[in-house]
Order: structure tokens, then sequence, then C-alpha cells
């Protein structure tokens, strides 16, 4: 792997892990169109999911630091029979919140009867597969629910103004979210995990604004949210880097470059997602994913059809 190399899949890495596209989509796509499986270095995979986890934490380094502090005085107030769960403040709802919408992820280690897989295993059978009929609808499953949470929050600003006049649209919603609300999130982050394609930050941001929430602080508690999520596929790719009989084949350079092109890209794109949310421009992203599933829709259609790849032309089943 080169430097060039490295530098191009560091900017990929940072760009989709937070715009709402899909990585996982994307991966699936440039996979299929080339023909060549992820056979890249498992550790320099690892170190750019660690470049995206620093990118969030630096981003949001004053709440995350807000929250380390709030949770270590909730516990202290929880041993104390000092907790109270109608009195909690912003800090400490959102650590609860949090905690709660990350407990569907254990949905993901479920079994699957008569399968000998779990629920987890559907999501390398769906990103692995030759034709790409999930992934082109999830992308349009992903453009869809972009479209209706903005319209949710059109609605949301529009019932506010009626009460309050002199606010700005960007403060309309709730500010905070409340069990259901992050059983909802958590549960479309199972999804995200499962279909290539469907993009983890903008359906639950989608999800947060169905339900009320001021869209900036759906997208804080979806970027929040997903700095454990990043933790987990990094140490689980990092488990399975160790076990791997290539081991760490990649240069010293070529990793840090890669590590630091993510980050800055990560960090870039966190700011660029926040302005086009505050600018009502998600128009894009709603276009843009339409634009590529449908585009994939067709062509896979078109291999289930011939049974062959178009790009590769080699052959290709709808089900393996």
């Amino acid at each position: 792997m080169t430097i060039i190399d490295a530098i191009i899949q560091g900017i990929v890495q940072g760009l989709t892990e937070f715009l709402p596209v899909s990585s996982s989509g994307h991966l699936a796509i440039t996979q299929h169109i080339t023909g060549v499986a992820d056979e890249g270095n498992l550790f320099f995979n690892v170190m750019l999911h660690v470049g995206t986890l620093v990118a969030v934490v630096a981003f949001y380094h004053k709440l995350v630091w807000s929250l380390i502090k709030e949770f270590f005085r909730m516990i202290g107030d929880i041993f104390t029979g000092k907790f109270k769960w109608s009195k909690m403040n912003y800090e400490r709802n959102l650590i609860v919140m949090l905690i709660i919408g990350l407990l569907p992820l254990f949905i993901m280690f479920i079994p699957i009867p008569g399968t000998g897989m779990k629920v987890k295993d559907l999501a390398e059978l769906f990103s692995g597969a030759q034709i790409l009929i999930v992934t082109a609808l999830s992308l349009l499953l992903t453009s869809i629910l972009l479209a209706v949470g903005a319209r949710c929050n059109r609605k949301n600003c529009s019932k506010s103004f009626k009460h309050m006049r002199g606010s700005s649209a960007e403060s309309k919603g709730r500010e905070s979210y409340n069990t259901v609300d992050a059983i909802c999130v958590g549960l479309m982050q199972v999804a995200a995990a499962l279909l290539p394609g469907l993009s983890r930050s903008g359906s639950t941001l989608a999800v947060g604004e169905m339900r009320g929430i001021n869209k900036q602080k759906a997208l804080d508690f979806t970027f929040v949210l997903g700095i454990p999520s990043i933790l987990a596929a990094a140490v689980l790719e990092g488990l399975d880097a160790v076990k791997s009989p290539e081991g760490i084949n990649v240069e010293l350079p070529v990793v840090l470059v890669g590590v630091v092109v993510s980050a800055v890209v990560g960090y870039l794109s966190i700011l660029l997602f926040k302005w086009f949310l505050k600018s009502d421009k998600m128009i894009i992203f709603i276009v843009y994913t339409a634009i590529v599933g449908a585009a994939l829709l067709v062509v896979s259609i078109i291999e289930i059809m011939n049974g062959t790849n178009l790009f590769t032309n080699q052959p290709a089943a709808l089900f393996v």
C-alpha cells in the first residue's frame, strides 16, 4: 500500500463515516464495480476507524468531557440514593438515553434459528452479495428517511411558530430525548449496521426528527451515539487483525497518513453535515442517495436477468 492509497482510503472513510450516504453501501458498490473484495490490511482498516473516532471526539470534546464528569457524579448519586429520574439535567439525561440507545445492539448477537448464524452475520451476507439489490433498496430507504425527517422537522417548526413568535426556526423541537426516542434510534442503528446502503447517521437523524427532536440536537445525539459504535467496530476489526495470518504488513508512515487524513476529513465532514442541516440543504443528500439507489436497482435487475456482473462480466447470482 502506498501513501496515495492511504490518502484515498482516508478521504473515503472520513467522508462516508459521517455524511448520510452510507460508507458500507459505497464500499459494496466499489467492490462490485472493481470485482475486488476488501482484501486490504485489517490493521489499516482499524486505524482508519481510529481516525474517525478521533474526529468525532475532537469535534464534541467539550460535550464528551462534560458527559464523563456527569457520569461519575450520577454514579455517586445512585449509590447515595440521590438519583431522581424526573430531575435529570441535560447531560445526565443524555447519558441515560445514550445507554438506552445502545441496548438494541444486543439484537445483533441473537442466533437465527436453523441457520447457525447470528443476526450480525446478515451484514456480511448482504454486503458480500454478488448482486447488490439489498444495497440499492437500502440507499433508496435512506433517501426516503432523510426526506421524511426533513418534512417532519419543517412541520415541527411551523407548529412552533404558531405558539412562539419572534424565535428562530433553529430552536424548534424538543431539546432532550426520552426512552421511546432512544429505543427508536437504537433500533434504527441496528438496521443501519445490517443493511449496506442504509446510512447510520442519516437514518438515526431522521428518526430523531420524526420524534420531534430539534434537528441539531438530533444530529449531536447521532454523532455522540456513534462514538461507542465506532469504537466497537475498531475493537472487533482489531481482534480480526490479530488473528489474521497477514498480520500488520503496512508501513508506519502509511498508517499515520491514513489516520491523519481520515481524522481531518472526518472532522470537516461533521462540520459540513451540521452546516447542510442548519441551512436546510439536506435535499442534496436526499437526491444523491435516491439517484445512486435507483441506478443500482436498475443494474441489479439487469444482472438478475443476465446472471452476470455488468462491470466484470463474471457470473453473478441473486442467492449464492
